[in-house]
């Protein structure tokens, strides 16, 4: 296991310090916020704490409300909405000096058997055949309006092996391109067989991109180009099928609409093997600085 992904592990492994109630710490991140990923993922971590071990999570339905300070610690609070035979409900609220940040919504389901049906995987290069951050990143170093971005953007990605299937936003800021994305991705290490935290690394990762097909409808490049800032306003999740975040998921990202001042993200996780796993749903602010 590589040292990004332990401590990832570690910042996922929430401190309790009364019943439903849990404390995690920030890492340093690309801007000077709360990664809205690790939050979203502390959050499913203190749901599932609470609920039995026989229950996966099926859902979540989350806002992002007020920027995190990395600075200090995350205080999450469960409310224990439903048990139900077949189904459990769990509201989470992050808070940060005395405000809350993040609302999340989980809902958690013992397994059973039903109807089955998916939509097929896209077609997409095998992951090993694409260039790692480390090789790719240094390219575009240019581009960049902060020199230090690229050092910033690796260590941040460190835990997980992600892939990019064409050239990202920042690679062709100032040419349009179709509102679709494709990226590979993996943590950088072998994992514990918990089902839990393989749903909560995909969601982890799930903020990372889902907005990029939103910048490449209209050639834009992002806030390390400077030619946008924006944030993440809401986020859903819905896991299909098992599995594994310590092997290849694609992910599978477009965008059908920008308006507003807001661009929306819409996205399917697939296994190397074809299963749906998970689908995504995210939008978030999109501002052209004046």
């Amino acid at each position: 296991m590589s040292e990004a992904l332990d401590d990832l592990l570690d910042l996922l492994d929430l401190e309790q310090i009364e019943q439903d109630i849990f404390r995690g710490r920030s890492r340093s991140a690309v801007v000077p916020r709360v990664f809205g990923g690790q939050v979203a993922a502390q959050a499913l971590v203190a749901a599932g704490r609470t609920v039995p071990e026989d229950r996966t999570a099926h859902s979540l339905h989350a806002y992002f409300l007020r920027m995190g300070d990395p600075g200090a610690p995350i205080v999450y609070t469960v409310d224990r909405i439903r048990d139900g035979r077949s189904f459990t409900t769990r509201r989470v609220v992050a808070v940060q000096h005395g405000q809350p940040i993040f609302h999340l919504s989980a809902s958690f389901q013992t397994y059973e058997e039903g109807l089955e049906h998916q939509t097929a995987m896209p077609a997409a290069p095998a992951p090993e055949t694409l260039p790692t951050a480390a090789e790719s990143l240094p390219r575009y170093a240019d581009l960049f309006t902060d020199p230090g971005t690229v050092d910033r953007l690796l260590e941040a990605r460190a835990a997980v092996d992600l892939r990019y299937v064409d050239a990202p936003p920042y690679a062709s800021a100032g040419q349009p391109r179709e509102p679709r994305s494709q990226v590979w991705f993996r943590a950088n290490g072998k994992l514990a067989d918990d089902p839990l935290l393989h749903v909560c690394l995909a969601t982890y990762v799930s903020d990372m991109t889902l907005l990029d097909s939103v910048l490449l409808a209209h050639g834009r490049g992002g806030w390390a180009v400077g030619d946008v800032v924006g944030a993440s306003l809401d986020h859903a999740m819905w896991f299909h099928r098992p599995f594994r975040a310590d092997e290849w998921l694609l992910y599978d990202q477009e965008s059908p609409s920008a308006s507003g001042g807001r661009g929306l993200g819409q996205a399917r996780i697939y296994t190397q093997d074809g299963r749906l796993a998970v689908s995504v749903i995210q939008e978030g602010v999109v501002r052209v600085p004046h």
